[in-house]
């Protein structure tokens, strides 16, 4: 039966698990006790040789051993490959502890949707839990030696009420060479499958609902053979075991006192009993122990999994949901806090205090900030008003002159970023440029307006395609520009791909 001292450690306090060091019944105590004193008795037989027995000659021999054994003993990586393997085998623990097969989803949903107040009905929703649960005992008396010590025949499953005769007929008569655990399940959908077509289960989403509960309760079943069937590697089990035999036998030597008369380094002190030594047994050969009891929790240890108080907990809660239970409601009528505002449940005087403290609102409530730390500034660390456009900004920063004019390269471009920043489209409100064509060395004469504000000018014409030779125009160090063709062709873009922005400032030029 599972030791269960949660109730003693509720609330920390000064030495809190102290009162647990007493407990005998699954302590590390009763696990270990004939260990420690094989190694106490090893340890003080050897002793009591090298005094009482050994010549001088071989005494000056075995002082050599002990010093070498407890030099090189600490080359073996213990707490290296023991840490690792206790975890290992501690979360394969709590993992099977996981993969019970526990009814409560699969009657709620039996109870819900396999309707019937009358025997046949009571029938269906009975055998269908009683199926789920055949189907659980089959595979527990397959991993648990308490289970199977309850249930060792088909018989014994048959006394029990969990098979009929008839299904142990059709159980046996069944050819496979296999675990049949399964089996019960396949029963629980022929069964299922039946009540739909008589109109006991109503639609098929409750059918799917129902099977799918089948399929989690039957998974977990199958993860428990498979626990069964693969366990952690034997080289792992050891090479853990290896390690910690052959450094307590390397401390048997290697921890004796020595003569302190021979003058040897560390060996002023000629005691006994090596107290630190029993404890790091006590320590590492615990930690293997652990191992060994939690690595097969279907035994019957201390604190192994109380599979047949499980069996009879589910047999009966499962029989007491789907059959006494099944619509049996309470008569409806309004609770306490029907017109309460804000509900709120009485405390008692050992619990009024809670009622006093705030509630949490969350962990960035209790930060306090500056006024001033609390203004909202413009981003990037800009000045100017928080609505001004962005192509304002960009003529108040750029400089007034004649390359800023309305047919200047700078005028260009900025009005070229001003349509891609615009909300409209280019054609209501976009600017339009011309500019003439002039002998190289002189000022060329643009002139720009607006189509919607001057309805004299004419309307702009799409840009050109772009040719096997695109021109571009590249400043030089003073006005006016000079005219460069690029190297290089380029084929027009793909139409579902957007215009570069090179491209397009190619185009307005």
């Amino acid at each position: 039966m599972t030791v269960t001292y949660t109730a003693r450690v509720a609330n920390a306090r000064f030495g809190g698990f102290s009162q647990l060091l007493l407990l005998w019944r699954g302590s590390i105590y009763k696990l270990l006790w004939r260990e420690l004193l094989c190694f106490l008795g090893f340890y003080m037989a050897l002793s009591a040789a090298y005094r009482f027995v050994l010549t001088e000659g071989q005494k000056r021999y075995f002082e050599k051993l002990v010093i070498y054994c407890d030099q090189y003993a600490s080359l073996i990586p213990v707490s290296f490959v023991l840490g690792f393997y206790v975890t290992l085998v501690v979360n394969r623990w709590w993992s099977q502890y996981l993969c019970m097969p526990l009814p409560d989803a699969l009657m709620c949903v039996v109870a819900g949707t396999v309707h019937g107040r009358d025997d046949r009905g009571r029938l269906y929703r009975r055998t269908l839990m009683r199926y789920a649960g055949l189907s659980a005992v089959l595979i527990l008396r397959s991993v648990s030696t308490a289970v199977f010590k309850r249930f060792p025949t088909i018989d014994h499953v048959v006394e029990a009420g969990f098979m009929t005769r008839e299904e142990r007929k059709k159980f046996e008569n069944l050819n496979s060479s296999y675990n049949k655990y399964w089996v019960p399940c396949v029963w629980f959908s022929n069964l299922a499958a039946q009540a739909r077509r008589e109109g006991r289960i109503r639609d098929n989403s409750a059918l799917k609902l129902l099977l799918e509960e089948l399929n989690v309760f039957r998974g977990k079943c199958g993860m428990l053979f498979h626990y069964d069937w693969i366990s952690v590697p034997l080289v792992y089990t050891q090479v853990v075991t290896i390690a910690l035999y052959s450094y307590f036998l390397a401390c048997l030597i290697g921890r004796q006192f020595l003569d302190p008369a021979q003058g040897y380094k560390d060996h002023d002190l000629d005691l006994c009993v090596p107290i630190f030594t029993l404890l790091q047994f006590f320590f590492y050969a615990g930690w293997l122990k652990v191992a060994e009891q939690l690595i097969n929790p279907f035994g019957e240890d201390d604190d192994d999994f109380e599979t047949n108080f499980l069996i009879d907990r589910n047999f009966q809660v499962s029989m007491l949901a789907v059959d006494e239970m099944y619509d049996d409601l309470a008569v409806l009528e309004k609770d306490l806090y029907w017109d309460a505002a804000e509900a709120r449940a009485p405390y008692t005087a050992a619990t009024v205090f809670q009622l006093r403290q705030p509630s949490f609102q969350g962990s960035t409530f209790d930060i306090t900030l500056a006024k001033e730390d609390m203004q909202f500034q413009r981003l990037d660390g800009l000045d100017g008003p928080m609505g001004e456009a962005p192509g304002d900004f960009l003529q108040r920063l750029l400089p007034a002159g004649a390359g800023m004019a309305a047919g200047g390269p700078l005028g260009r471009r900025l009005s070229f970023l001003l349509r891609k920043n615009s909300w409209v489209s280019e054609a209501s409100t976009g600017a339009s440029c011309s500019c003439a064509v002039v002998p190289e060395g002189a000022a060329p004469e643009c002139s720009c307006g607006d189509p919607l504000l001057d309805p004299g000018l004419p309307e702009p014409e799409p840009p050109p395609p772009a040719g096997p030779e695109p021109v571009a125009l590249i400043p030089g160090p003073v006005e006016p520009f000079s005219i460069v063709t690029m190297p290089g062709s380029r084929g027009p873009a793909p139409p579902w791909l957007p215009s570069p922005i090179g491209e397009e400032e190619e185009n307005l030029a």
